[in-house]
């Protein structure tokens, strides 16, 4: 993954254009949120991509959580820690928090293990819509907004039982969907897989609002939508 092609870096900080981070969100994590489109009004760049970086800049854990504290919007210049000593954070000029990271255990800079995790990771997360979401919504027996979908990601934890791979995939385990009026708090639990042998396991945690009760032909429409913004892209 060649991360330079996302992002800009200017004496030691870096920043992003809406060009870059949604490229990043179509053409790597296969994600067509539309809070990632260049043209997107409440745009915003990919958490993916501050995953990505981070792992690239600081290394990979054994044990590790990330939370999303706020969204980062084109031009702004980011200060990434160069390593991790139990808690850092992803810091903008005027020292506000955008991503915290803790982190625990083992660690490696090894560019191919952080690599394999990295494009692992970022393919299973790109794939939450609709392939798991939908299923997990109809379940629960509730929908986003047709006209405003917001789905946020708020934070992400992995456990790896060592550092020792050389190839990773992840596989969803287990979601689970807590409804409180019209929000919604989604878990995605998965395990991380070296071949057949299990390694790790982790969970996604998003956030998702504006929830009403579910229709199947109004969710036909939203993935119809998705579906077709993707094939024009690739085009």
């Amino acid at each position: 993954m060649y991360l330079e092609k996302y992002c800009h870096e200017h004496d030691g900080k870096i920043s992003f254009s809406r060009e870059q981070a949604s490229a990043f969100a179509k053409n790597i994590a296969d994600d067509f949120n539309p809070l990632h489109d260049v043209d997107a009004k409440r745009f915003c760049v990919p958490g993916d991509l501050l995953f990505a970086l981070t792992l690239e800049t600081s290394g990979l854990s054994q044990e590790m959580k990330f939370t999303f504290s706020g969204m980062v919007s084109e031009g702004v210049a980011l200060t990434f820690p160069s390593n991790i000593e139990g808690k850092a954070a992803i810091v903008d000029d005027n020292n506000k928090e955008y991503l915290t990271i803790e982190a625990s255990g083992e660690k490696t800079k090894d560019t191919s293990i952080t690599a394999a995790l990295t494009s692992a990771y970022v393919e299973f997360s790109g794939h939450t819509f609709p392939h798991i979401l939908v299923e997990l919504m109809k379940k629960n027996h509730v929908m986003i907004n047709p006209t405003r979908p917001m789905v946020m990601y708020e934070s992400m934890t992995i456990h790896l039982n060592s550092l020792s791979f050389e190839d990773v995939k992840l596989v969803l385990a287990k979601t689970d969907l807590k409804i409180d009026g019209k929000r919604g708090v989604a878990d995605l639990m998965f395990n991380l897989y070296d071949g057949e042998t299990v390694i790790g396991h982790g969970k996604k945690h998003m956030l998702l609002s504006g929830l009403r009760p579910y229709e199947q032909a109004v969710i036909d429409d939203i993935v119809q939508v998705y579906i077709d913004k993707k094939r024009q892209h690739i085009k």
